[in-house]
């Protein structure tokens, strides 16, 4: 990211996966913009050595600073946050508040129930199989930029009076 001038916008914490991430972006030269919710911030999760933390009031205000500010969303392997930050932004695309790229990113599988899931929801009828067009999946971390620079440009502005 540091190499391509891609800043990182990610929930500002320095633990896990989202703190080794954001240290590496920073360790390379380039830059990371957290946004987290006062409460994470105040239990000491926030990340203090980065190009921005952005500290608001709850997760929906978190959710929707991030959305604005990334041009892409990168989906990597985590937890009930993140499943819920990523159906969020599926969905907020289904409807057509966005046509910003979604790349989930299944290292070693990570993500293959999820992805099976997706495609039950879709085989029963409970949503259209072009859902499944909605993001794109990649196996590693190194192919997120390059499927993003190969999908089209986004051709719907951000609805964001309606999010």
């Amino acid at each position: 990211m540091a190499d391509q001038g891609v800043k990182l916008v990610f929930g500002g914490g320095r633990v896990g996966l989202m703190g080794l991430l954001a240290d590496s972006v920073m360790a390379a030269g380039g830059e990371a913009v957290g946004v987290i919710p006062r409460h994470l911030d105040e239990a000491e999760i926030g990340h203090q050595e980065i190009t921005e933390l952005h500290i608001v009031d709850n997760m929906h205000v978190r959710k929707e600073m991030m959305f604005r500010m990334a041009d892409a969303v990168a989906v990597l392997p985590g937890g009930l946050g993140t499943l819920d930050e990523t159906f969020e932004m599926i969905t907020w695309r289904q409807l057509g508040l966005h046509d910003k790229p979604i790349v989930i990113v299944d290292v070693g599988g990570f993500w293959q129930p999820l992805l099976t899931v997706i495609d039950h929801i879709c085989d029963k009828g409970f949503a259209s199989p072009t859902a499944k067009e909605l993001f794109t999946t990649v196996n590693s971390v190194a192919d997120v930029i390059p499927a993003i620079h190969a999908l089209p440009e986004p051709g719907v502005a951000p609805f964001l009076d309606r999010l």
